[in-house]
């Protein structure tokens, strides 16, 4: 079945995500999962901006409806019910088969879903500092399909789905408890305690850190967090102990538990240490800290709308990254220093339609503010990983989806697309939560506005020669960070700035409406809604692109956590639709001119963000966080690689459930299936022995190439002899 309609959801102020008007059809019909995703969406924004625990909750709202749909399947395995899953195990005796015959499907599916959901979604945002709002959607949706909130009981042994959807809602909230988010006490921090004091953002320079390769906590007056909400001060770093959570896909031959400060940290996926300033570092390392902190300074310079450097925003010039670097050398072929960008060489044609994807020449000031703010989700935002279910379900509202999964065979109910591409989406970013935030815990790793404060406190880096030398200082581009000389405006009167750290970049919340006052432009009547521009100021006022009352994320920088979640998600929906392109080859997102940024005012002309692929869009995520200021590239790529790894884990394990094979006793097969299984046919026979000898020696991936050395050879071949005879479900 195909869907009829692209429906247009505002994921930020007054932009509307969306794909090309030329293929917009009629509304269509979607099942009850997605329409429990979207409420779970609008209380994500309503609630605390706390990307971990969101996600933890869209996979334990996506496993809820998952079991309750495959309760009642023939040959899907459901994955908490009857299971033991993380030290938790949930009773479940089945549907009695008496009962069975008097059951209309989908529809006790439908009502075991929305009881199960309904349940969970209650318990998991009674907390919410927007939980009258969002719990009236609950409700509203729950009546409007005719649902009793009153119908409590969960004995499902007669058969009632709302009992079934209330039990599984119940072994799911228990589950939950004892996972190791610490829940019960509302995700409170139990050992970490910051090694820096606060810097005080309003002052200059960065006086009180102690130890610059350690994350610090920021002094802000009026902190609003990136969903909206005002707390009475600067909150504590978020979720360092996320790596305690009970994965979905991750193995525990990928964890390694360290030690520090006489604590144990849990890691899942370490790529290694970031690099580092001072101490017993190599040069090469104390080098690459440098440059890649002063290169986040440098992007910031591309933030001026109006200084006629203009690019080609379309997928003919953008997306198509080459693979990422391996190693830290690499980096400097990966990204364009100066000018901003990667090495992307975009794409020739759109292979649905066949012709070449149209030129959109856009200011590069414009093209950087919004990826920034696009990408940082916020405020009224559903956070990263929400951000990856509403990309999700715009795709599934295209009128060139289809609902053949894996992009393979028949196409199969919307319902069963649904509740299979959540689990294994909220999977993903639930895995990619505890990986990337498990490292923050660990390394706890400085952000750009405390490592550039600090070095343009040290003096610069390049020149023994000049003033102000330090090994710790910051590096001297021409043009991009200079020294403070004695004919410079900055001087200051008594001439107190000369030999100091000067840098050409976005000037911060304090240049508001000076721009326009300076350039002769017409300022808004709403001068909130300025913008700063671009120019030179002391690199001791350095500041991220960011909101005065957020200025950067609460807690440590390596890995980027967009890098993660954005790239595990690209691996998930390039999997299940069998596509890595959008819907009609390029998905879309509308800002129109002076109606979208929330920092300043702009865009200065109708922007469209455009992506070929999922990975594209994944990139231009990452990028996103090193133009506002929030990452460099040492977080960026290892986060993005870690990703590829969790959703490709993901995909594989969620499909083990869908088809049966998780209780193979030969195993799961490095395609999925059953290990063995290699002509999928069910079983293990001597037909998949005969198989692989008809496949030997074929060199790159293959069914038969179980150890997944792209190629078909002995190893192979001893291992399923070594299984034979082992049951297929």
């Amino acid at each position: 079945m195909k869907t009829r309609f692209f429906s247009c959801l505002a994921f930020v102020a007054l932009c509307v995500f969306w794909l090309p008007t030329s293929v917009k059809a009629q509304e269509a019909e979607h099942d009850i999962a997605f329409e429990w995703i979207e409420v779970q969406l609008k209380g994500i924004r309503t609630d605390f901006a706390r990307p971990p625990i969101h996600a933890r909750n869209l996979y334990h709202v996506s496993l809820a409806m998952y079991d309750a749909w495959a309760a009642y399947d023939d040959v899907a395995e459901t994955m908490l019910l009857g299971k033991t899953l993380g030290g938790y195990t949930s009773e479940f005796d089945g549907i009695p088969e008496s009962i069975l015959p008097f059951l209309t499907f989908p529809d006790a599916q439908e009502e075991a879903i929305s009881y199960a959901a309904y349940r969970v979604l209650t318990h998991r945002y009674e907390n919410s500092p927007g939980v009258v709002t969002a719990q009236a959607r609950f409700d509203s949706l729950f009546a409007a399909k005719g649902y009793d909130p009153g119908l409590t009981s969960s004995n499902y042994s007669g058969g009632s789905p709302a009992a079934l959807g209330n039990y599984i809602a119940e072994q799911v909230i228990a589950f939950g408890i004892q996972d190791g988010a610490n829940e019960a006490f509302d995700y409170v921090n139990l050992y970490y305690e910051p090694l820096n004091e606060q810097m005080v953002m309003s002052d200059p320079g960065n006086p009180t850190i102690a130890d610059p390769n350690r994350w610090q906590p920021l002094a802000i007056d009026g902190f609003v967090d990136q969903s909206g909400q005002v707390l009475d001060s600067s909150p504590p770093f978020q979720s360092p102990e996320w790596g305690w959570v009970v994965p979905f896909a991750l193995t525990d031959d990928q964890l390694v538990i360290y030690e520090r400060d006489n604590e144990l940290w849990p890691t899942y996926l370490d790529p290694g240490p970031p690099v580092y300033i001072g101490g017993d570092q190599p040069a090469a390392a104390d080098s690459m800290f440098r440059h890649h902190f002063a290169m986040v300074s440098i992007w910031q310079s591309h933030h001026d709308p109006y200084n006629g450097v203009m690019i080609d925003a379309s997928p003919a010039s953008i997306g198509n990254a080459p693979d990422f670097p391996e190693t830290l050398e690499e980096y400097g072929d990966f990204y364009t220093y100066f000018d901003g960008g990667d090495a992307g060489v975009g794409h020739d044609i759109n292979p649905i339609t066949g012709l070449p994807y149209e030129e959109q020449s856009v200011p590069l000031g414009d093209y950087t503010r919004i990826l920034a703010e696009f990408w940082a989700d916020g405020p009224d935002s559903e956070t990263p990983p929400g951000h990856w279910f509403s990309i999700l379900n715009e795709v599934m509202t295209h009128p060139a989806f289809t609902y053949d999964w894996l992009g393979e065979g028949d196409e199969i109910t919307p319902l069963q697309y649904e509740v299979q591409a959540y689990l294994t989406l909220g999977g993903a970013v639930h895995d990619a939560a505890i990986a990337a935030w498990g490292l923050k815990g660990y390394y706890d790793y400085v952000r750009p506005v405390s490592a550039i404060r600090y070095m343009a406190d040290q003096g610069q880096s390049s020149d023994p020669a000049l003033p102000s030398y330090s090994p710790s200082g910051i590096p001297l581009f021409p043009g991009l960070i200079e020294l403070v000389d004695d004919t410079d405006s900055l001087a200051g009167a008594e001439g107190e700035h000369i030999g100091k750290i000067k840098v050409y970049t976005w000037r911060g919340p304090d240049y508001i409406v000076t721009y326009e006052l300076e350039n002769g432009l017409d300022a808004p009547v709403d001068s909130a809604g300025n913008i700063s521009g671009v120019g030179w100021i002391l690199a001791e006022n350095w500041w991220p692109y960011q909101r005065p009352s957020f200025v950067t994320p609460p807690f440590a920088g390596y890995v980027s956590g967009h890098s993660t979640f954005s790239r595990a998600a690209a691996e998930v929906l390039t999997a299940i639709t069998g596509d890595p392109y959008f819907p009609g080859g390029m998905g879309e997102f509308e800002c129109p001119q002076d109606d979208f940024l929330v920092f300043e005012i702009g865009p200065s002309v109708d922007v469209t963000l455009q992506w070929a692929t999922y990975y594209d869009a994944s990139d231009q995520c990452s990028l996103s966080r090193i133009w506002g200021g929030i990452h460099p590239v040492t977080d960026d790529i290892r986060g993005r690689q870690m990703g590829i790894v969790v959703g490709t884990q993901s995909v594989t394990l969620a499909q083990s459930y869908f088809d049966g094979s998780i209780n193979s006793t030969c195993g799961v097969g490095p395609y999925g299936g059953c290990l063995g299984d290699l002509d999928g046919d069910g079983i293990q026979s001597v037909e998949d022995v005969l198989y692989m000898l008809a496949n030997f020696g074929h060199v790159g991936p293959h069914p038969a190439d179980i150890d997944l050395d792209d190629l078909v050879g002995t190893t192979d071949l001893l291992i399923l002899l070594g299984i034979y005879g082992c049951q297929c479900p």
